[in-house]
């Protein structure tokens, strides 16, 4: 059943992508509900997902990369949905299901094993996880934002802008959105990380140091952003550039709370 319910949202977030790249290809794509739907449709299947592990595992089902990925993947889906109205009936729904697409077939494939259910739960450990992943989901839904802001910056510099032009929101409202989901994903990042602090089962060293990593570098990004030393440009790229990172130090991270 679990594992129908994820090849069921890897389904939705793949129509919302055939959709937006057959109408492109059309030259007739114009912003409407049938994206926001299968979004929608796919963060609630990867809903149902999580609560049936959660409630095999006693715990919060992230236990394994694969689960990681798609808690990922759902927070990056429940960020797109909670934004403006203007937003979801843009292009940014076509930028944000092929990002989760690609989380929810790397979990599809990744061999999980079996895993027993959770014996001791520590209420600070599975809140810090649980927030962490969270931010990461805003902080994702922030790279594909700074994307969005530099292609709609390319088209703006080019003399004959493309059809997508007109579907994507104004450079100035991007960089703004940018800034406030590195805002909030930052400060969640922050409340979770000080729950690890809290936590009663000891946390392996080197897992604090790459976390702390993260923390320090959106922490510098959104300083100098909102101080006004990095322009518009640079933030997006930045934007992108630190979750990548952060997306490459997850494995890591969560082979990391295993062995803890």
């Amino acid at each position: 059943m679990e594992r129908a319910a994820l090849i069921g949202s890897s389904l939705c977030y793949l129509f919302a992508l055939g959709h937006t790249l057959f109408s492109l290809f059309k030259g007739r794509f114009r912003p409407g509900r049938f994206n926001v739907a299968a979004v929608a449709a796919g963060a609630s299947l990867q809903g149902w997902y999580l609560t049936l592990l959660g409630s095999q595992l006693h715990a919060c089902p992230i236990r394994t990369l694969p689960q990681v990925l798609v808690f990922l993947g759902w927070s990056i889906a429940l960020f797109y949905l909670a934004i403006g109205t203007s937003y979801r009936l843009s292009l940014m729904g076509a930028f944000t299901a092929p990002v989760v697409l690609l989380l929810q077939v790397a979990a599809v494939f990744i061999p999980a094993g079996e895993i027993d259910p959770v014996r001791g739960v520590d209420p600070w450990i599975e809140t810090h996880a649980s927030l962490s992943l969270v931010a990461y989901g805003a902080l994702g839904l922030s790279c594909i934002a700074g994307l969005m802001y530099l292609v709609q910056e390319r088209q703006l510099k080019s003399r004959r802008p493309s059809a997508i032009f007109h579907d994507l929101p104004p450079v100035i409202t991007l960089a703004v959105t940018v800034r406030r989901l590195l805002l909030a994903g930052f400060v969640v990042l922050t409340i979770g990380f000080a729950a690890g602090f809290l936590a009663r089962t000891p946390i392996p060293n080197v897992k604090i140091c790459f976390s702390a990593l993260i923390w320090l570098l959106y922490a510098g990004l959104l300083a100098d952003s909102l101080s006004g030393r990095l322009g518009n440009r640079r933030t997006a790229q930045g934007a992108m550039l630190v979750f990548l990172l952060a997306l490459l130090l997850l494995p890591v991270i969560q082979r990391l709370s295993t062995l803890g």
